[in-house]
């Protein structure tokens, strides 16, 4: 029985408790500080309460807690190295140790992005062994977080930064891991990796109820369904997303799109969630490299449109990159086994965009233009391929070819030394539109010469329903 001395007692311990300085579990000993920044850094203590915070590397800041007890300071940190520690003093302190600055990404989308370094039930990540034995790498350092929808944006999230061994590698994203990985390879500096996703979730969830207000047919929930909260407007951006806003980070990573297959305006809500992403993060246009859905054998409305769309993204927003995965699908498997390929082509993009790298290819070629010839032929043009196109000794497949009738018939295509392709077909005279791959489960035959495939494209806007 709780008599009315113990009441009191326990009312004074949980105030002491909740009125002491708190940090979120973004900061805690292991974690990674985006380096030769103003870095963000908050928690809450007793209003009214001085707080105080210093890098070992000789930087401090302090500030006042508000009415509430919130607070929070920018501090500057160095180039890349550690481990540092961090001091938080308010009317408690807290020190976090082996704390190291570098390159700080966020990974996000649906089961593609969550699928770990060991695979699915069944479903394996091709070198997973191998690269779970060789991941035990101080520089590296892991942050997952908890599943959590909510129908409010929440302050906090469940998780912990840990360092890369085979027993947390195992259990991370396999995309996230690699391209981390391969970041620090060629960089040798620090590399941390927040990982916020949830299988089958569509773009809508991820976004904020104030942008979503702009397009048609929005539903925000005023209850978490029990089943499936993912595929809810709002749900997954304000319990998984909301809370690591003020996180300073390099950039984003995205692998989302099978969800949204159906969607008519894919390109548009896209777009308006990586401005939204930005906004939040107030740090101008971040890095933002996303995946082009593989091939699978879907049933239904054609992948190819849903492809295109990210296509059209790519060309919308500034500073964006695609990874196109259209050599490693699996028409059986809507998740592909070469994660590491996926992780790595993102890489590509981050070190060649951000970190300097030069005379790299990041991008498989991108369709540009078509000119017809006087002798019934389409010549392509494309993007991303300086150096040529080429099969690699594989028959060039997947074109198609109509004329004004609008009915396609597989074509022959040729690579020229030029970096064009010529597209023709006896059955087509006089041609005036080509297809490339533009179906749900394609085989890749055409790349640039450093082995990235090109990406499905279509040179006509004609309004068939792809079934």
């Amino acid at each position: 029985m709780i008599t009315p001395r113990i009441l009191i007692i326990l009312l004074l311990f949980q105030t002491a408790v909740y009125s002491q300085l708190q940090m979120p579990p973004l900061f805690e000993d292991h974690m990674v500080l985006q380096q030769q920044e103003m870095v963000s850094i908050w928690g809450t203590d007793q209003p009214h309460t001085t707080i105080r915070v210093a890098g070992s590397w000789n930087e401090r800041a302090s500030t006042t807690t508000d009415n509430k007890g919130k607070w929070k300071v920018k501090l500057q940190t160095p180039e890349a190295g550690g481990p540092y520690s961090v001091s938080i003093e308010g009317s408690n302190k807290v020190v976090f140790t082996d704390v190291l600055i570098g390159e700080v990404w966020l990974c996000s989308g649906q089961s593609n992005m969550e699928m770990p370094v060991k695979g699915f039930q069944s479903q394996p990540v091709i070198g997973s062994h191998e690269a779970i034995l060789n991941s035990t790498n101080d520089q590296i350092r892991l942050f997952t977080v908890a599943r959590h929808p909510s129908l409010t944006p929440v302050e906090n999230i469940s998780g912990a930064w840990l360092k890369s061994n085979p027993v947390n590698s195992r259990d991370f994203s396999a995309v996230g891991y690699f391209f981390g990985r391969k970041i620090n390879q060629l960089l040798n500096i620090p590399i941390g990796i927040i990982h916020t996703s949830w299988g089958s979730s569509n773009v809508e969830t991820w976004m904020d109820e104030e942008t979503l207000s702009e397009f048609k047919n929005v539903e925000i929930p005023n209850e978490i369904p029990k089943d499936k909260p993912q595929k809810y407007d709002t749900l997954l951006f304000n319990g998984m997303l909301y809370p690591l806003q003020d996180y300073t980070l390099k950039g984003f990573l995205w692998y989302q799109g099978e969800a949204n297959r159906n969607s008519s305006n894919y390109a548009s809500l896209f777009a308006a969630m990586i401005q939204q992403w930005r906004n939040q993060w107030s740090r101008g246009d971040l890095p933002f490299y996303f995946v082009q859905i593989a091939p699978y054998g879907y049933k239904g409305k054609n992948a190819g449109y849903v492809r295109e769309e990210q296509l059209k993204t790519l060309k919308l927003v500034q500073n964006a990159g695609m990874a196109v995965t259209l050599d490693i699908g699996d028409c059986k498997y809507i998740h592909p086994p070469e994660k590491r390929l996926v992780g790595e082509r993102l890489a590509y993009w981050a070190l060649a965009k951000d970190y300097g790298i030069k005379g790299i290819s990041y991008s498989g070629p991108i369709y540009e233009r078509m000119e017809k010839t006087d002798n019934g032929e389409i010549n392509l043009y494309f993007s991303e391929c300086n150096d040529g196109l080429i099969s690699f000794g594989k028959k060039l497949e997947g074109f198609v070819i109509a004329g004004k009738d609008k009915v396609f018939y597989p074509a022959t295509a040729i690579v020229n030394r030029n970096g064009t392709v010529t597209v023709f077909s006896e059955k087509v005279p006089d041609p005036v539109a080509v297809r490339y791959a533009f179906e749900s489960c394609p085989e890749a035959t055409l790349f640039n010469i450093e082995g990235l495939p090109a990406s499905p494209f279509r040179t006509d806007d004609w309004e068939d329903t792809g079934d």
